[in-house]
């Protein structure tokens, strides 16, 4: 009699959290398979010799189109890949914009960063032991899943129903800061119990007008490297995982992933698939969890603020100096200054800042979405509360552009692999000034979306 009373209550309190509210949304939700078909090599792990092997579970592209009671539309696109960069994304958001309305400041592309999935890529350069074969399989893959992603797109766009919007907040443990401080090295990609690390969960739970879940998306704040470089099956980790395991308790139901600021969060403990199983096990459970408590609904109108931040450079721009720092055998620094005398060769100018998207939601009073381009640190997400306010606030990554590591001033005056800066797009590494640039960007874009 117990269990039954308990099975009563969860598919009563649900219910009960969204009535009371008017279906003032519309939602349209699509799906898309993006798991490779041809030999493509993997990315995430530089040691990779060759392409991926097998396919331990499929990769998506999931589109979520939210429009409000005045008609603005917005569109969220959640992937389990990498990352685009801003040669794959911007064409993707144009050709949006061009063939459902939306517009391109409107779209925002999210990716897990699963270091299981295939390389994203359009340079015709054969670099790092691919042949021209490899490389023109790559190309062909990014082009494909560029042409998913706008008909994913449409398709959602073409299915609004009416919806019940509501969010909350949980909890999960496996996130572990990865800057371990040694003294023999450094800092060290490791393990650091003591750092800092976002374990929050923040949910968006979409409900039909009657009250039937529809979707929900769910957010966490740790890289997607349960697997290593000795892995060469495709996979989701974690974050697919998670998706799967709701997708079997709630037949019929999308769910949705966005990554946080997880620049220097690894989970914790990695190594294998019944690891990462284990991981996606306990974020499904959270969110199962949430799904079944008392969320907070989410009223509009809906508004978007999107602009571009240009983030000042470290990097010399005189030959003298860069031939200096390129004197050292190793390092970041190093390798930046090597690739700037290799431009200055060629008569080219090495840029000293670069410019990125940056783009913040606002749900009428209940919600503001912060969506950041690149693999931002932690930190970010405490400067951001404290520019902002901590209530209502979901602070993402690895949005619009992955071009590299956006480290905060601690991280680059205390060293260590965040510290690294650009490996798309440019090159150079992010002045300590780089953090008040982007944080007073997002203050502006907050207030011009109306966050109060």
């Amino acid at each position: 009699m117990r269990n039954t009373w308990i099975a009563l209550l969860a598919l009563v309190l649900p219910l009960a959290a969204s009535q009371g509210q008017d279906a003032d949304w519309k939602v349209g939700l699509a799906r898309v398979k993006v798991t490779p078909e041809q030999p493509v090599f993997m990315s995430g792990y530089a040691s990779r010799n060759k392409p991926f092997e097998g396919v331990h579970d499929d990769l998506f592209a999931k589109a979520i189109v939210l429009e409000d009671s005045a008609g603005t539309r917005a569109v969220l696109v959640t992937s389990d890949l990498i990352g685009f960069t801003a040669d794959i994304a911007k064409p993707i958001r144009e050709r949006i914009a061009k063939e459902t309305g939306i517009a391109a400041a409107s779209v925002l592309l999210n990716s897990s960063h699963t270091h299981t999935g295939p390389e994203l890529s359009l340079d015709p350069k054969p670099e790092g032991g691919r042949t021209v074969a490899d490389v023109e399989r790559t190309i062909a893959y990014t082009k494909q899943v560029q042409d998913k992603v706008v008909q994913v797109v449409k398709e959602a766009a073409g299915k609004l129903q009416p919806a019940k919007l509501s969010w909350a907040v949980g909890l999960v443990h496996f996130p572990m800061n990865r800057r371990e401080f040694t003294i023999e090295r450094g800092v060290i990609l490791g393990v650091n119990p003591r750092g800092l690390a976002d374990r929050s969960v923040p949910i968006l739970r979409v409900d039909a007008a009657d009250g039937k879940l529809r979707a929900v998306v769910m957010g966490a704040t740790c890289h997607n490297t349960t697997l290593g470089p000795q892995d060469y099956q495709i996979s989701g980790d974690y974050t697919g995982r998670a998706q799967r395991q709701l997708e079997a308790a709630h037949p019929g139901v999308e769910t949705l992933f966005v990554q946080g600021c997880a620049g220097d969060a690894n989970p914790y403990p990695r190594g294998s698939y019944a690891i990462a199983d284990q991981h996606g096990d306990e974020l499904a459970r959270e969110v199962t969890r949430l799904l079944g408590g008392k969320l907070t609904p989410i009223k509009g109108p809906l508004k978007v603020a999107s602009g571009e931040v240009t983030l000042p450079l470290s990097i010399a721009t005189v030959r003298d100096e860069l031939e200096k720092d390129a004197a050292a055998k190793t390092g970041y620094k190093a390798t930046a200054a090597k690739a700037a005398l290799a431009r200055l060769d060629k008569n080219e100018k090495v840029a000293t800042e670069y410019t990125c998207p940056l783009s913040v939601w606002q749900f009428g009073g209940d919600l503001t979405l912060v969506a950041l381009s690149g693999e931002v640190v932690v930190d970010y997400v405490k400067l951001i509360e404290d520019a902002l306010g901590p209530n209502r606030l979901w602070v993402a990554a690895y949005c619009h552009d992955v071009y590299g590591y956006l480290p905060s001033a601690r991280v680059l005056r205390e060293g260590g692999y965040e510290t690294r800066g650009l490996y798309a797009g440019g090159i150079g590494q992010f002045s300590p000034a780089a953090e008040g640039v982007l944080v007073e960007k997002v203050r502006q874009l907050a207030r011009e979306a109306g966050r109060k």
